[in-house]
C-alpha cells in the first residue's frame, strides 16, 4: 500500500489526508499547535499510522500546505535581516509606492519596515538602466557593508542594487564577499530573486525572501526530522502562493513564493473538483477560524496576480486601494481575504453598535463554547446558540461544546447592551460576519467586471458550509457547490496540484518596435532554464510543460494584464494576437479598450514549468448506494426574523442521494453544512451537495 499526504496548517484547525493509491481518504482534524507547528502533524499523522496499520514506509509523498512564512510576517518574527543598496536608496522601504489603503485617513501609518534603518546599509555605486556601468563597486566597500551589519549580528542579508536586473555584476561581488566572511550566513540577492524593473517592488520581495529564510528552513528542517523519527522518508512537496508545488529545499531557499501557501490549496481543488463536477466557473469561497477567502475560476482555470501584499490586516482585491502591507511580487492565486472567520469576536463599539472581528479568538483561547479560556463571544458561539451547530458532534465528537456557557456570554456583552433577544444578536452577528465576507466574493468578481450571478459559489473551510447560501442569496447567485469534506477541502486540494515553477524577466518594448530575434531568444533562454530546473527535480522531457506569458499594457500606463503567448516561433502574426489578446483582457477586466492607434508595450516575459505526474490524481466519485438509511434527528434552528425557528431535520451527506427540500442542516465529522428553507439540495456525480436557491 502507497499512500499520498496532503497537510494543511489554519490559524485554528491542521488538516491531514491520506489517500492511498484506490482514491480512499483517511482523515484527521486537530488543533494548529501555535508554539510549533510542526509538532501538530507529527503527533496526527502518529494517531493515524497507529488506528489503520500504517508504517512510515508507506509514505510516498507529502504535500504541505503551511502558514509558518505568513504569519513570520504578520507577527514580525521573522529573521533579523540587513539590506545593502545603492547609495541614495536606503529609504526605498520607507517611502514605498506612495499607495494608501484609505484615501482620507490623513491619521494612517506605514506600517514599520522589515529592516530598520540602521541595517540598511548603502554602497557607492551605479549602472544604468541599459546595465552600463557608471561607477564601478569598489570590492572594499562591498566587505565593508557585509562586516557592518555581521558586526550588528544579523541573521540574513538582502542585496538589492540599482539596475542590477540587467546587469547583476555588483551584486554578485557583494555575494561572493558574503560567502567568504560568512559562508552560512543566508544571502538573498535580488538579481536571482526577482530580476524584474521596480525598485520598491523588488527590494520589498528581496528583504522579504531573506527575512523569512533562516524561519522557513528550520521549519522545514524540524518537521523532515520530525516525519524521519517516524519513520517517513518520503519526499516534501511544499505549496507555492501559485498554485503550484516546489520541493522542500527549493521552498527553503526562496520562502516567499510560499507566504500564501494554505490558502492557495483549496482553490486547486475547486478547480479539480469543477472538472469532474462539469462546472467550469465557480467563485471559491474558504471560511475557517480566521479569515475568510474567495477565489474566481473561469472556463476551469483560476486567475493568478502578479503581486499581492502581506500583513496589511484586511486582504481585499482592489486594484487601487493598496499598500497596507508588504508588497511581494512574485504570482500568486488572486485571492481577496477578509478577518471573518468562526473564531472572529463580536463587540460592541463606542458608537454602540455590533462590530465582527477582524480580531480573533483562534485556536487559543478560542470561542466561548470551546471551553478553554476564551471569555469574548465569537461567530461560533452565535452559530451555536442559532442551532446550526450541534453541541456534541464537532469534529466527529472529538470537540464538545459549552453551549449553556456561549449562551451567557452572548447575552451579557451583545444582547443584553443591546436590548435584543438572544436569538436576534446572534442573528445579527451572523449577518453581519456575512457581510464582511462578501466582500471578498465582491472584490474577485464585480471589481474584476465579473457578475457573481454567472457562477456557482464553491463553499468549503470548516465555517464555509454554514454561511455559503445566506451570501450566495444575498448576491443573487442561484447554485452552491459543498464538496465532500469541506472541512478538510485544502489538504485535498494538496493531492491535486502539480509541481510548478514561474520564471518572469523585464523586456520592456513596444509590440509594434518589437526585435523579434531578440524576443525569442529571450524566451527561449527561460524556457530552457525552467525545463533544467524539472529534469533537475526528476521529470523527464515528455513530464514537462512550458506555457509561456506576457505582460503587458498600453503605453504609460501603470498596470500590467497577462495574456497566454501561443507556442511557437514568435513572428508579426504572434504579435497581432498578443495585441488583440491584451485588448479583450483590457475591455473584460476595466470596461473599456482603446484604439488600434493607441501602442501597446510589453513589460515582462514570462514562463510557467510544470511537472506532469505519473499518476494524476482526481477527485475520486464516493459511492453511496450503501448507505443504510436511518430515521433524521431534529433540532431547532433559527432562520431570520421572518422565519424564525424551526424543527429542522439534521441528515448525514448520503441522505442527500434523494433530494431534499430545506431547512435541513448536514453534519459531517469536518463541517456542517445549512441548508435554509426554500432552498433544494442534492448529491451531484461528484458528490458533492448542489444546493439550488
Amino acid at each position: 500500500m502507497t499512500l499520498r499526504v496532503g497537510v494543511d496548517i489554519g490559524g485554528t484547525f491542521t488538516d491531514i489526508v491520506l489517500l492511498d493509491s484506490d482514491g480512499q481518504p483517511r482523515t484527521r482534524k486537530v488543533s494548529s499547535t501555535v508554539d510549533d507547528y510542526a509538532r501538530a502533524i507529527a503527533e496526527a499523522l502518529a494517531e493515524l499510522f497507529a488506528e489503520h496499520g500504517i508504517a512510515g514506509a508507506d509514505i510516498e509523498e507529502i504535500r504541505h500546505g503551511t502558514t509558518v512564512a505568513s504569519n513570520a510576517i504578520l507577527e514580525h518574527k521573522g529573521a533579523c535581516t540587513g539590506l545593502i543598496t545603492t547609495k541614495g536608496f536606503r529609504d526605498v522601504l520607507e517611502i514605498r509606492n506612495l499607495r494608501m489603503p484609505r484615501l482620507y485617513d490623513i491619521g494612517w501609518t506605514k506600517p514599520p519596515p522589515l529592516v530598520e534603518r540602521h541595517l540598511r546599509i548603502p554602497v557607492d555605486e551605479r549602472i544604468d538602466a541599459q546595465g552600463e556601468v557608471i561607477r564601478p563597486l569598489d570590492p572594499a566597500d562591498a566587505e565593508r557593508a557585509v562586516r557592518h551589519l555581521l558586526e550588528q549580528k544579523v541573521e540574513a542579508i538582502a542585496v538589492c542594487l540599482l539596475n542590477c536586473f540587467v546587469n547583476p555584476a555588483h551584486e554578485q561581488l557583494i555575494k561572493a564577499v558574503a560567502l567568504r566572511l560568512a559562508p552560512d550566513l543566508p544571502i538573498s540577492i535580488s538579481s536571482e530573486v526577482l530580476p524584474e524593473i521596480k525598485e520598491y517592488e523588488r527590494s520589498s520581495s528581496t528583504v522579504i525572501n531573506a527575512y523569512l529564510t533562516p524561519i522557513v528552513s528550520r521549519y522545514l528542517a524540524r518537521l523532515g526530522d520530525d516525519l524521519t523519527a517516524r519513520g517517513v522518508r518520503a519526499p516534501l512537496l511544499i505549496m507555492q502562493s501559485n498554485g503550484g508545488l516546489m520541493s522542500a529545499a527549493a521552498a527553503a531557499a526562496k520562502p516567499m513564493h510560499i507566504v500564501e501557501s494554505g490558502p492557495a490549496a483549496g482553490v486547486v481543488g475547486a478547480q479539480a473538483l469543477g472538472r469532474v463536477s462539469g462546472i467550469d466557473h465557480l467563485i471559491t469561497f474558504d471560511m475557517g477560524g480566521t479569515t475568510a477567502k474567495a477565489g474566481i475560476i473561469e472556463r476551469g482555470e483560476f486567475s493568478r496576480a502578479l503581486e499581492y501584499q502581506v500583513g496589511g490586516g484586511i486582504m481585499t482585491g482592489s486594484r487601487l486601494l493598496t499598500g497596507a502591507g508588504y508588497l511581494l511580487k512574485v504570482p500568486a492565486i488572486d485571492l481577496a481575504e477578509v478577518g471573518a472567520g468562526g473564531g472572529s469576536i463580536v463587540r460592541i463599539d463606542s458608537g454602540g453598535s455590533m462590530v465582527v472581528g477582524p480580531d480573533s479568538a483562534g485556536a487559543v483561547p478560542g470561542p466561548v463554547c470551546y471551553d478553554t479560556g476564551g471569555d469574548q463571544p465569537t461567530v461560533t458561539d452565535a452559530s451555536l446558540i442559532l442551532g446550526h451547530l450541534n453541541a456534541e458532534f464537532l469534529v466527529g465528537g472529538d470537540l464538545r461544546l459549552n453551549a449553556e456557557r456561549a449562551r451567557a456570554v452572548f447575552a451579557a456583552q451583545v444582547a443584553e447592551p443591546l436590548g435584543l433577544s438572544l436569538e436576534h444578536a446572534a442573528y445579527g452577528a451572523q449577518r453581519i460576519a456575512s457581510a464582511n465576507m462578501m466582500r471578498a466574493i465582491r472584490a474577485v468578481s464585480i471589481e474584476r467586471g465579473r457578475d457573481p450571478r454567472d457562477y456557482t459559489l464553491c463553499a468549503f473551510g470548516g465555517n464555509g458550509p454554514v454561511f455559503a447560501c445566506t451570501m450566495a442569496k444575498e448576491l443573487g447567485m442561484r447554485r452552491v457547490l459543498v464538496p465532500p469534506s469541506p472541512g478538510l477541502f485544502s489538504a485535498f486540494g494538496l493531492l491535486y496540484a502539480d509541481v510548478e515553477h514561474h520564471f518572469a524577466k523585464t523586456f520592456r518594448r513596444l509590440l509594434q518596435r518589437m526585435d523579434l530575434q531578440l524576443l525569442n531568444q529571450a524566451w527561449d533562454e527561460m524556457a530552457g532554464q525552467a525545463r533544467a530546473q524539472l529534469t533537475a527535480e526528476g521529470f523527464a522531457e515528455d513530464r514537462a510543460s512550458v506555457r509561456r506569458l506576457a505582460s503587458l499594457h498600453y503605453q504609460g500606463q501603470t498596470f500590467d494584464l497577462t495574456v497566454p503567448v501561443p507556442d511557437g516561433p514568435i513572428g508579426p502574426g504572434t504579435i497581432a494576437r498578443l495585441e488583440e489578446a491584451f485588448g479583450q483582457e483590457h475591455e473584460r477586466t476595466y470596461g473599456h479598450r482603446a484604439g488600434p492607434e493607441e501602442p501597446v508595450e510589453l513589460t515582462e516575459i514570462r514562463v510557467v514549468a510544470r511537472g506532469i505526474p505519473e499518476r494524476p490524481v482526481t477527485p475520486q466519485v464516493p459511492s453511496y448506494a450503501s448507505a443504510r438509511p436511518a430515521p433524521p434527528a431534529r433540532r431547532a434552528a433559527y432562520f431570520g426574523p421572518d422565519v424564525g425557528w424551526r424543527d429542522t431535520p439534521v441528515i448525514d451527506r448520503p441522505a442527500l442521494t434523494t433530494p431534499r427540500e430545506g431547512p435541513c442542516i448536514v453534519e459531517e465529522y469536518d463541517a456542517t453544512c445549512v441548508i435554509p428553507p426554500g432552498a433544494r439540495a442534492s448529491l451531484d456525480r461528484a458528490g458533492s451537495i448542489l444546493i439550488e436557491l
